[in-house]
This record gives structure tokens, sequence and C-alpha cells, in this order.
């Protein structure tokens, strides 16, 4: 088939009949592995794009003087809020539909059912944007509180890569809470994407969390961190062991992250795994490796072998 043609050459040619066969061929293959032989119709599946858009706006309405748009008044600002959530839980209305529909491709709840079930979604998440940014703001708070070089929780908000995952894993959280993982997982990989912060949208997170730098940081699906925990970049609250079937299918759900209470700081390049605790306001040092409970109050540091102390 021709593909193009520039002066004085022959045509730009491909077996496009051979190709389109054999992935037809690995599409079915593929179908038959997963039991999805039967399925017919187009999409059912929640767009990325679409879930991207519809954040954004909500980060507008939640932040409308600073994320929102450039020549917005303050005196415009209800009327701005109220149309672009409007806008954006619509958008979002037709995700979690086909996110719903996807999920229940095989069993009989109708088109009816689905409406209501996402309908219902969509309000008790209209319901949580007020929580969402108070949460927010005290994320920006400590973002600013405890960063010198921090001149004004206007260039936390709209500089820091950790503010932003935040906004990002607060929405998300509470999408994962109504049972649209997918969507929830959409958002949080598109955060991760930007930041370089990877947060499950399971994750539990207190108010006042600051994730200073970010890049590199992993929290876990079952992670639960308290109130005013500072974490620096690279750290990984992770799982130590993933217990498996005797044919090696990962048991899912379980809960295999850390608990991270109150007040804690976690030093850049710490590797915390496993369902242990770290107890309040106890202090992990660059670089450690931590797989058992942490007291309250203790500093878990590596030791230089050139001095008894290392500070950070």
């Amino acid at each position: 088939m021709p593909f193009f043609k520039c002066d004085g050459q022959q045509p730009f040619k491909f077996d496009q009949e051979e190709i389109v066969k054999g992935l037809r061929e690995v599409r079915q293959k593929w179908r038959t592995s997963q039991h999805r032989l039967n399925e017919v119709g187009g999409r059912h599946l929640p767009s990325p794009h679409a879930i991207d858009q519809a954040v954004k706006q909500l980060t507008g309405a939640l932040f409308p003087m600073r994320l929102g748009p450039d020549d917005l008044l303050q005196e415009n600002e209800d009327f701005y809020v109220g149309y672009t959530i409007g806008l954006a839980l619509s958008a979002l209305l037709t995700q979690i539909k086909l996110e719903k529909k996807h999920h229940h491709r095989h069993d009989e709840m109708d088109d009816c059912a689905i409406e209501k079930a996402a309908e219902r979604v969509v309000r008790e998440f209209a319901k949580k944007l007020p929580e969402i940014r108070a949460l927010l703001d005290s994320d920006v708070m400590a973002a600013y509180a405890g960063d010198p070089a921090a001149r004004s929780v206007d260039e936390v908000l709209l500089c820091y890569p950790g503010i932003q995952a935040m906004i990002y894993h607060r929405i998300a959280h509470e999408l994962y809470k109504l049972d649209v993982p997918l969507m929830a997982r959409i958002i949080a990989e598109i955060s991760h994407s930007a930041t370089g912060i990877d947060i499950h949208p399971g994750a539990q997170i207190g108010a006042g969390c600051f994730i200073d730098h970010g890049t590199g940081v992993v929290i876990g699906e079952t992670a639960i961190i308290g109130k005013n925990v500072r974490i620096y970049q690279a750290v990984t609250l992770g799982a130590k062991s993933f217990p498996a079937d005797k044919d090696g299918t990962l048991h899912k759900g379980l809960a295999r992250h850390p608990i991270v209470e109150d007040g804690v700081v976690i030093y850049a390049g710490a590797t915390i795994l496993g369902r242990i605790t770290i107890g309040k306001n106890a202090i992990i040092g660059g670089n450690t490796w931590v797989t058992d409970d942490v007291p309250a109050g203790d500093f878990v540091r590596i030791v230089s072998s050139h001095s008894k102390n290392c500070d950070f």
C-alpha cells in the first residue's frame, strides 16, 4: 500500500493486510485468555484525557483565585465555581458510567441501574469537595511552615509538586472510597506522570501532609499516614512481601503497607516496608531501611563510620 512519495522516489510500501491480520490474531489470543471473546459494542472504559480535563476543572474550582482563569474577579468567584463544578461533575458522571458499565459487563445490571449508581457516586463526591479543600489548606500550610525557602502560601500552591500531588490524591481517594477504583487510579497516574510522586488512591493521608521535593516518593495502597507528617524525596512506604496461592496468584487487598502516626518526619531515601507502625513524632533518617515497628519519638538513622552521630 502506498504511504507517501517524494519526487524521484518509489512509493513507500508495507504489507498492511499481513500486519492487520497479525494484530487481530494477537488480540484474539488475549481476549481468549481473558474470557472476553463474547464482548461486543464500543469502548466501555473511562478516558484518561476526559478525566484529566475534569480534574483540572475541579482544581480551578477548589482554588479559583489562584488556579482558576487569569481574568477571574473575586466578585465573580461563586459563579465561576458553580459553573466549573457543574462541567467537571458532568464529565465525571459520563466516565463513571463507563467504568460501571465495564465492571458489570458480565452480570445483569441494566443501564438504568448503572445510571443511578453513577449519579450516587457523583452526588456523594460533590458533597466532599468542601472537606477536600479544607484538607488541602492544611497541606499548603504545612508546606509553608515546614520549608524555610517558601516565601508565601501562594508560592507553595502554585509551585510545589507535593501540593499538586496532594490535590490529585485527595480527589482520587474520595472516588476510590466511592468504589470507582479505575477512575481513581487514572487520576493518581496522571499526577504521578506530572510530579514524579506515586501515591496509590487507596492510601489514607491525614491533614497537614508535606511532601517536600517529592521526586521518587512511593506510597502504597494500604498505607495509613497520620496528621502533620513530613516526607522527603525518594521515600518508599511499600510492602515487604506478597502472599500468593500455590499457583503464584497474589492475594489482593491485604493490609501490607506501613502505618505512619502523627508528627513523623521521614528523610530522603528512606525505605519503610511491611505492615509496621512508625510511632508518633518518630524521625526516620535518610537512606534507612526499616522493616520493624519504631516506637514513638525514636530516631532511626545510619551511623557514620567516622562519627557516632549523624545529623540531618
